[in-house]
């Protein structure tokens, strides 16, 4: 179906079951619970969870596919943030043209990024993206001040031309929408001690996000795949063959960008606003962080890695002190000090801490990332049961 193998429709219809239900499963305890603290199906988290998951699909179909390791991919994120903020001010504020340009941009970006940086493999290809990321994000914070809004960035004004919208009433803030919808619309639903919130912004984000999904699987499995899968292997075979590889992998690059600049089109949809700082260079190395976590060169993995990474900024972060008094308050006073002073380091300010630990045990343990952990204890409960299933072959 949609052409797609049986193997390759059931994981796209798990995707679409985890983002249509990510309300109920990220909620998973009463609200005013102690455990209240890990619940994460709240709007903004969610369409962070899948915008970057979209970040991540793309960055993989680069590094997953071809082993090329960007360390420059935010600039393609900020450019379509700048191209969508734009399209808002002058034209409209329903999304889909600001989403459109900031993939068309970010597209053009990347083929000049990428003609002169694959002219170098290896290191020198990640320092040149790196380079050319900061690059962008110099100009944008200081040169390019009257575009890009320099330090704080650009949002719509209620002055802004804007010619296919009717006029704002003053003090009122241009909202983004999907043809009237806004994207901060939201249904709260109460059972018993649960609130589910269920957000136009985010369903809409998913369901951009599945088709990116259900795109990256069909170049995975398409020649144009194996052809990077084969430049992965051994590029400098390829070339004695007189096969030319650089198109294809200035083509990979460029779907690469194009998903980034996608992602940073939705971030404006979802929230009105763009600065420099979605072009620095931490933005890009989290997206490698999210793909090697995940599991680089598989189709779920990404999506897993930025899940667990937004999961960690926004949720671990948040405990603080108080919140592990209030946990631990069961235990003698010198008992409850000595386990408080023992994990506060790794939440809080410190959950890099607690990420820097996860990360360094994934790739000694499971080079495969979250998908090989996943993948091993399926094969441990598979082979249990066929142990326990008498055999039908004859003695020897």
């Amino acid at each position: 179906m949609f052409g797609l193998e049986k193997k390759d429709w059931n994981l796209l219809l798990f995707v679409a079951a985890l983002v249509a239900l990510a309300p109920f499963i990220l909620n998973p305890f009463p609200e005013n619970s102690a455990m209240a603290q890990f619940n994460a199906g709240y709007p903004d988290l969610m369409q962070r969870f899948v915008i970057f998951g979209i970040f991540a699909i793309g960055f993989n179909i680069l590094f997953g596919l071809t082993g090329y390791l960007s360390f420059g991919h935010a600039a393609f994120l900020g450019v379509g943030s700048y191209a969508a903020i734009w399209m808002m001010k002058l034209l409209t504020m329903n999304v889909i043209p600001a989403i459109i340009l900031s993939v068309i941009v970010a597209g053009i970006f990347s083929v000049l990024v990428g003609y002169v940086t694959l002219r170098r493999s290896g290191i020198y290809f990640s320092i040149l993206t790196l380079a050319f990321a900061q690059m962008s994000y110099s100009l944008a914070y200081s040169v390019l001040t009257p575009i890009t809004g320099g330090e704080t960035g650009l949002q719509p004004k209620v002055s802004d031309p804007r010619i296919l919208d009717g006029a704002i009433a003053d003090g009122t803030i241009p909202k983004a929408n999907l043809f009237g919808l806004e994207m901060g619309a939201s249904f709260d639903l109460s059972i018993a001690g649960w609130v589910f919130t269920f957000n136009a912004g985010y369903y809409i984000a998913a369901i951009v996000m599945l088709a990116s999904f259900y795109l990256a699987i069909r170049i995975f499995r398409s020649p144009f795949g194996l052809m990077m899968r084969a430049v992965k292997s051994n590029q400098q075979r390829m070339n004695y063959t007189g096969l030319n590889t650089k198109p294809y992998t200035l083509a990979a690059f460029v779907i690469s960008g194009m998903y980034a600049g996608l992602a940073g089109g939705l971030m404006v949809a979802m929230d009105t606003q763009a600065g420099p700082e979605r072009m620095f260079w931490t933005a890009s190395g989290e997206v490698v962080l999210m793909t090697i976590l995940g599991g680089a060169g598989t189709l779920i993995g990404p999506v897993l890695g930025a899940g667990v990474i937004k999961y960690m900024e926004n949720i671990l972060s948040k405990i603080n002190s108080d919140i592990l008094h209030g946990w631990f308050a069961f235990m003698p006073d010198g008992m409850e000090d000595f386990t408080v002073a023992i994990l506060y380091p790794f939440i809080g300010k410190g959950w890099h801490l607690t990420l820097g630990i996860l990360f360094m045990l994934v790739v000694i343990f499971l080079p495969g990332g979250l998908v090989e952990g996943g993948q091993r204890i399926r094969a441990m409960f598979g082979r249990g049961k066929a142990e326990d299933k008498p055999s039908t072959e004859p003695a020897e």
